[in-house]
């Protein structure tokens, strides 16, 4: 079975819609989505940044997409006294996070002490959770740091989302902490996340990561990809 997390174009967070850049790139990515192989189930997050990008790329099919609101953004927080407001759990400093060795465990990272008092376990928890629930429903059960096949299946799942969500789930498949995942990898607008499970053994499964942030189908339109969630700026410059 294949999942692919397509995250939604380029943003513009203050209608929670898309760019002009945007609705290019929501409709260059339809071809792409529309001809992936044995695609048997679609699902969106409820927010309208992902619902614009479904709708475009899926135009003219017939798809609606299911939505389920667990695969809106990941939307734990902290709280930072520089800036004496919240922060998200998943944009933070290397030097604030990389020194806690909990963070680089794939079962602690949610109770390093940069998150104690927070809601982020909590948002984490549901998510992963509900991602476990949906691939039950799948044939897929998880049973310890792999899956056991109750129903072994073939197709394609496509979920159109957000970055730190799906970065979130692909670490739980894997077997990678969240912050690791966050902080090193970059999904480009438009991108697609593919895992697929290998399954070499009777009932067991396992997911491998076959692209993070896959956009090709912007490079062979000739449209750049947008630095959109990739912290370009160097902060640290104006406060020399």
């Amino acid at each position: 079975m294949k999942l692919i997390f397509v995250r939604h174009a380029e943003p513009d967070y203050t209608i929670d819609s898309l760019t002009e850049k945007g609705w290019r790139e929501a409709k260059l990515l339809a071809p792409r989505i529309q001809n992936l192989d044995n695609v048997k189930y679609w699902y969106v997050s409820p927010l309208g940044r992902a619902q614009d990008t479904a709708k475009t790329a899926l135009a003219g099919t017939g798809i609606t997409p299911v939505t389920l609101d667990w695969l809106r953004e990941y939307e734990g927080r902290i709280y930072d006294p520089e800036t004496k407001s919240k922060r998200l759990a998943w944009d933070l400093y290397p030097k604030d996070w990389t020194s806690m060795p909990e963070m680089y465990d794939k079962d602690r990272w949610m109770y390093a002490p940069l998150y104690e008092g927070s809601n982020v376990a909590d948002e984490a928890n549901l998510v992963i959770n509900s991602l476990d629930a949906l691939l039950l429903e799948h044939g897929y059960r998880r049973e310890g740091n792999y899956y056991r096949i109750e129903d072994s299946k073939d197709y394609t799942i496509v979920l159109f989302c957000h970055m730190a969500v799906s970065l979130l789930m692909i670490g739980h498949l894997i077997g990678a902490s969240a912050p690791v995942m966050w902080h090193g990898n970059f999904c480009a607008p438009s991108g697609l996340n593919i895992v697929q499970t290998e399954e070499r053994r009777d009932r067991i499964a396992y997911f491998r990561t076959r692209a993070i942030g896959d956009v090709s189908h912007l490079y062979v339109a000739g449209e750049r990809e947008s630095d959109s969630g990739f912290k370009l700026e160097r902060e640290w410059i104006d406060k020399q």
